[in-house]
């Protein structure tokens, strides 16, 4: 039987009793994760933390899930349900079996997330499972650590695992193993990180069991069913606070693995009364290389921006899912179909699903003061992967995959600053590899790793800095390398409300000139105006490292969140004075001017001036701008207003017109990426726009479009 048992004696549980039973199934979620990182002896898992665990019904529903990479959380349910689907009849699944599985196309995101997972059996049933899925270092195929920079078909990629039970009777099956092993270029770890998977599971089913001991199984399986219900009507009564809409967002992903295409991932989010609709409808069709993403990861994307905006302090579990409709014509690279490339689908389609989801919650919950502050402009919206191999000091192979990208900058908030360094919006316990443990296990030398001046994007409220560095070979001939990535040529981290955007990419190579780089590159400013220093694309392929050479790379930092020259003009300064901006960026971006660190008042109000006045097409005074707040309604965002009668406001009263076509009535203008950053830089298909209230010059929002495309109204109130 696969069935839950449930009765009738348990179909109330006592408060204290439920509280135990809860707080004690996310104490096993927690021993899972110890126990993994404790097993493993990658880097991917211990410092960068790219795994995921969690408990599930016994028809996958998610009952609890670890606060690691949140992508692997929201595709862990359909790996058990296809499981469940696919092996219930033959090989069968039975007590003391696991299943592995990596096919994207089954419930996987790429087949570098390898998930194992097991049923728990209690009293000869099985009643539920529990799972483990991290990243590895490498699964075959056509390239080393198998991101298949050129693939055409999943099967160039690497190894397709689906469902296959590596563990029977309690025993890894050696023929299985073997077969797993023989495919990898790195068996090693990867077989500890498996085996550390293995006993994550056995941890988990065994607590599992001793809870079902002693409390009852009808007892546990309640409060499991409980808490998903529970975490349902909660976000369901937190959509029932908001306003209904209609809530848009559109971001864009170049070079797919062979051309420098550039693909549109557009996204309306419908909100009524208690239900959330999301479509994909308008989104570019499947790409012919390596960056699509199947239906697995088109939903852990939008489960990943729904889990802080919405629901951050809910339970995170499958009740979630059930307020949600997610929808995506088949085809399209958010939901590609068979046989279409994926190993880059992490790092490429599903972040950008990640990305547009993000943008429209945020702009829904700013729509109400109750969910306002978790609203956010975009945090670090690409990923970038380093993956290094050749022979170390001793001859001997190396191989290694970094994560230092994760230290971009972060969205910043109605409130407050995003942070520096922030990591990953997807990863809520962000770490990275000390330099030192890098230097340590591999041939390479950090020549610099630090904070950028001028990457976070400008806004009442600052995006938050990112984080670049720089690496030669060391000890050893030569290295070969690949980045992997997206960004450089689109600015994902957008902002808010006037929020511009954050900094794009940089990927570098300074060829060796013969002598060592160390001591000589420093910092990234040591690259700047050096004419042999070669530009590389988001893609560049494979890169031949020789002695001495140095390869440099920055990362996205965070949207900003408002009008930036509402800002404060003392922040200002003491961003200026803490290197987080420049004194040009002050100036040119923030209307503030500064005599020996200082802001001179009155220079600074008449640069504001005039900088809303070249917005607006018209002379503005000192005092009219959209902090006067001159219009009464429901404020969305520091600036527009929602009126009594149904029409959207500038806040400094500027009628704009009605909810459904509120930005028509905006100054719309086509700007030089220049003029949001020195770090922006464009696709030839993409154009930079900013909308500014007629009467203030208050910027409104500032977007990323193909060129000539149709202004997209992003809030729409109903």
């Amino acid at each position: 039987m696969t069935t839950d048992i449930l009765t009738e004696a348990v179909a109330d549980v006592d408060p204290i009793t439920f509280e135990v039973i809860r707080n004690r199934l996310s104490a096993i979620t927690e021993e899972q994760a110890i126990t993994l990182k404790s097993v493993s002896g990658s880097p991917v898992v211990t410092d960068a933390t790219d795994f995921n665990v969690g408990t599930y019904l016994s028809d996958g529903s998610i009952v609890t899930m670890g606060p690691q990479v949140l992508f692997h959380s929201g595709s862990m349910a359909s790996v058990v349900r296809n499981i469940i689907a696919d092996r219930t009849e033959n090989p069968g699944i039975a007590e003391g079996d696991m299943f592995i599985l990596n096919n994207p196309y089954k419930g996987a995101l790429h087949q570098q997330d390898v998930s194992i997972v097991a049923p728990v059996f209690h009293g000869g049933e099985r009643v539920a499972w529990v799972g483990a899925c991290a990243h590895q270092i490498d699964v075959g195929g056509m390239n080393f650590g198998s991101w298949a920079f050129g693939a055409t078909e999943i099967q160039q990629e690497a190894m397709l695992l689906s469902g296959v039970k590596i563990v029977e009777n309690d025993d890894i099956r050696g023929d299985l193993w073997d077969m797993v092993m023989g495919m990898s270029r790195m068996p090693m770890a990867v077989g500890l990180d498996l085996k550390a998977m293995i006993a994550a599971n056995q941890v988990a089913s065994r607590r599992l069991n001793e809870l079902f001991d002693r409390y009852g199984l009808d007892v546990v399986l309640r409060v499991m069913h409980l808490e998903i219900e529970h975490a349902e009507e909660q976000l369901r009564d937190r959509l029932r606070q908001l306003p209904d809409g209609v809530f848009r967002a559109v971001d864009y992903l170049e070079h797919d693995g062979h051309t420098n295409e550039l693909y549109e991932f557009r996204l309306t989010v419908t909100k009524s009364g208690d239900e959330l609709e999301f479509d994909f409808t308008g989104t570019d069709p499947q790409a012919p290389g390596f960056v699509n993403c199947t239906r697995s990861g088109l939903v852990a994307g939008v489960f990943t921006a729904l889990l802080p905006t919405l629901a951050p302090r809910i339970s995170w579990n499958e009740g979630l899912f059930r307020p949600l409709t997610i929808t995506a014509p088949q085809g399209v690279i958010c939901n590609a179909t068979w046989p279409a490339p994926v190993s880059s689908a992490t790092i490429s389609a599903v972040w950008v699903v990640q990305n547009v989801a993000l943008a429209a919650l945020s702009r829904l919950a700013a729509t109400s003061p109750v969910t306002a502050p978790d609203a956010a402009a975009i945090t670090k919206g690409s990923m970038t992967a380093l993956v290094l191999n050749g022979r170390d000091r001793d001859g001997l192979p190396y191989g290694n995959f970094l994560l230092d990208s994760t230290a971009g900058g972060g969205g910043a908030y109605v409130d407050h600053d995003g942070l520096t360094g922030s990591g990953d919006f997807c990863v809520p316990r962000p770490a990275i590899t000390n330099v030192e443990s890098h230097e340590a296990n591999g041939p390479i030398l950090f020549l610099y790793r630090s904070i950028l001046t001028d990457t976070g994007g400008a806004g009442r409220f600052r995006g938050g800095n990112t984080v670049g560095l720089a690496i030669t070979p060391h000890d050893t001939e030569s290295l070969s390398a690949m980045i992997v990535g997206h960004g450089v040529e689109v600015p994902n981290s957008v902002g808010l409300f006037g929020g511009l955007e954050g900094s794009c990419n940089r990927n570098q190579l300074l060829p060796s000139d013969g002598k060592s780089p160390v001591g000589r590159i420093s910092s990234a400013d040591d690259l700047t105006g050096h004419d042999a220093v070669q530009v590389l694309g988001a893609k560049p392929g494979f890169l031949s490292l020789r002695a001495g050479d140095s390869l440099a790379y920055s990362f996205q930092g965070g949207g900003g969140y408002g009008d930036p020259l509402t800002r404060d003009p003392r922040s200002v300064a003491d961003d200026v004075t803490n290197g987080y901006i420049s004194e040009d960026a002050a100036h040119n971006l923030y209307g503030v001017v500064l005599r020996g660190g200082e802001v001179d008042e009155p220079a600074t109000t008449a640069r504001r001036a005039a900088a809303r006045a070249d917005r607006s097409g018209s002379a503005i005074t000192a005092s009219a701008h959209a902090d006067g707040a001159s219009v009464s309604g429901a404020g969305v965002g520091p600036a527009l207003v929602r009126t009594t009668g149904g029409t959207v406001a500038c806040g400094c009263g500027c009628a704009l017109g009605p909810a459904n076509d509120w930005l028509s009535g905006t100054v719309r203008r086509v700007v030089d990426p220049r003029s949001h950053g020195d770090y922006l830089r464009l696709h030839e298909g993409l154009e930079l726009r900013e909308y500014a209230c007629p009467m203030c010059g208050t910027l409104l929002d500032a977007a990323v479009a193909r060129i000539g495309a149709a202004d997209m109204l992003t809030i729409e109130l109903r």
